[in-house]
């Protein structure tokens, strides 16, 4: 009995730790996805960037879906899956996309910082995320200086492009959150595959509409974008990174993010040639600290039934039954 107890009383440490490997990869992935905006937007309109990448998703979530054997999901998970749909195939990738038209890829990175912050208060709000205080100060210290930085590298004061970058983010905590508690239902790539089909009418009709009026220089570096935001941005990033939040919990993955805008501003001076500003460092050691009292302070999410989590270890490609817990 004792080395049947040690057996499963080891399990949730390996899952936590292959959740947390996981989230941090997705993190990773996330953080070229404004530098591949840049890159789109020199041969396609914003508007044309956003549709072409959700109907690119939405194709490649399709694909993956009919070879998987995928039933649909339950009535009561499409609520849920369209505010996945909405903040985070439409909302987030909309407003950034607006706001990288007059802002530099280094700043935004840095303003979006603050979204662990809102996708932990969003878990919170759905009354399944309780965290305790020193988690929350942790965190509030990590946005703050996230806040600090934009504020000194833009003047003290928000521009347009910021309030963009403000809404996306509320809108993609939003998706983070319900995309996180679907994943305990859902194999998390089904989630965001079956998000970016919801939102199909709304990005073919925008690719539909703006493509053949907004101007087209079709270059290596737009395809090159345009191909990263669809296939990992939109669709690759997300299957780690629900998965991760599943295994995990949303507050504590949410945290990882703060070193987004840190791996985002190294990739806009290695392959935009921005430059790094000089407080980049500071704030980085200051970020990283705070990602790691989040960590030793969050309480832990519940795990899945053995079952449903070694369904999820794998795309579950040709075994429809993974979706069986559903019905």
């Amino acid at each position: 009995m004792k080395a049947h107890d040690s057996a499963i009383a080891s399990r949730p440490i390996a899952v936590n730790t292959a959740g947390t490997l996981q989230a941090f990869g997705a993190v990773a992935l996330f953080s070229l996805s404004f530098p591949a905006t840049n890159w789109a937007l020199r041969g396609f309109g914003p508007w044309s960037t956003v549709g072409l990448r959700g109907v690119l998703a939405a194709l490649l979530a399709g694909v993956c879906l009919a070879l998987s054997g995928a039933r649909l999901p339950a009535r009561r998970l499409w609520p849920g899956l369209l505010v996945v749909g909405a903040g985070c195939v439409v909302g987030f990738p909309v407003l950034t996309t607006l706001a990288l038209q007059t802002s530099t890829t280094a700043h935004s990175a840095v303003v979006i910082g603050l979204l662990p912050l809102a996708t932990a208060a969003c878990a919170a709000l759905r009354g399944r995320n309780g965290q305790p205080r020193r988690f929350w100060a942790a965190a509030g210290a990590g946005a703050s200086v996230v806040v600090a930085f934009a504020l000194l590298q833009h003047g003290g004061a928000p521009s347009r492009a910021d309030l963009y970058l403000f809404g996306a983010l509320l809108l993609c905590a939003a998706g983070y959150a319900e995309g996180g508690r679907l994943a305990r239902e859902l194999p998390g790539w089904q989630v965001i595959a079956w998000a970016v089909l919801a939102a199909l009418p709304a990005t073919a009709l925008t690719t539909a509409l703006t493509l053949p009026r907004e101007p087209v220089h079709v270059t290596g570096h737009a395809v090159v974008g345009v191909l990263y935001l669809a296939g990992i941005s939109q669709f690759g990033g997300f299957v780690l990174w629900y998965r991760g939040m599943a295994a995990i919990g949303v507050p504590r993955a949410s945290q990882l993010q703060l070193a987004q805008p840190l791996l985002t501003l190294v990739w806009a001076a290695l392959l935009l040639d921005e430059p790094i500003p000089a407080a980049a460092p500071v704030a980085a050691l200051l970020v990283l600290a705070s990602i790691a009292a989040t960590q030793r302070t969050a309480r832990r999410a519940p795990t899945a039934a053995p079952e449903t989590a070694l369904e999820r270890s794998s795309l579950g490609v040709g075994r429809p039954g993974d979706q069986r817990v559903l019905r």
